[in-house]
């Protein structure tokens, strides 16, 4: 897992980036925690995550949002780690312009910042939400969610209160042609700390779901 440094708008982002087996090889890309709180790619559940896309052959970065670890810049409220998000992406599809699919992942902070990041990015076609903080940010922006995805939530989690995400679930499930999973781990707190095995094992057995069905076709007239 390489060290790399890529621009960002702020100055260089930090990152671990796996590249991908093939040419067309999917993207992944994974956002941690809450900066203010401690997160960084280094968390535990991300490097989780990254192994797994990894494991799969995807095309995967992980990265410190400014202000983390090597990443220059002062922490933004969002705002500034969307722009970091979208940085990222870019900078693994300058390596893999032709890949087949694009996916996102998060935890808790990096859960919201990766789906706004959907909502302006049409080529995500998966997410991986995990512990969103739907009481602590606002989500309306997922009007409509433009693609699929899992979320999941502890059913102990102090942080962000299940009933918050089970309303946030309840609303897209409302949404036609997405389907959204939705996973509440019996007494999960917000880092999982005793139930990492059962958390991977459904990110895992809903991405080799999804990776066994067949793309979309593209429009015609596109690639």
């Amino acid at each position: 897992m390489p060290e790399v440094i890529f621009p960002g708008p702020e100055g260089r982002l930090e990152g671990r980036f796996h590249p991908g087996v093939r040419p067309r090889a999917p993207v992944a890309l994974i956002l941690h925690s809450h900066p203010q709180a401690g997160g960084t790619m280094n968390n535990k559940i991300v490097q989780l995550l990254y192994q797994s896309f990894v494991k799969r052959g995807f095309a995967t970065l992980r990265f410190n949002f400014r202000g983390v670890g090597k990443s220059q810049g002062v922490f933004d409220n969002g705002v500034g780690e969307l722009s970091d998000a979208a940085s990222a992406l870019d900078w693994v599809q300058q390596i893999h312009p032709e890949a087949e699919q694009t996916w996102v992942a998060g935890v808790s902070f990096g859960a919201w910042i990766g789906m706004q990041l959907l909502m302006r990015r049409p080529e995500i076609k998966g997410f991986i939400s995990i512990a969103p903080p739907a009481n602590m940010y606002d989500f309306s922006f997922l009007a409509p969610c433009p693609s699929s995805g899992i979320i999941i939530q502890g059913e102990a989690d102090e942080v962000v209160t299940p009933a918050a995400v089970q309303k946030l679930v309840d609303k897209l499930r409302t949404q036609r042609h997405i389907t959204i999973n939705h996973e509440v781990i019996p007494g999960a707190n917000h880092f999982f700390a005793n139930e990492l095995d059962v958390l991977m094992r459904l990110v895992e057995d809903y991405v080799d779901m999804r990776l066994a069905q067949p793309l979309p076709k593209a429009p015609v007239g596109r690639r």
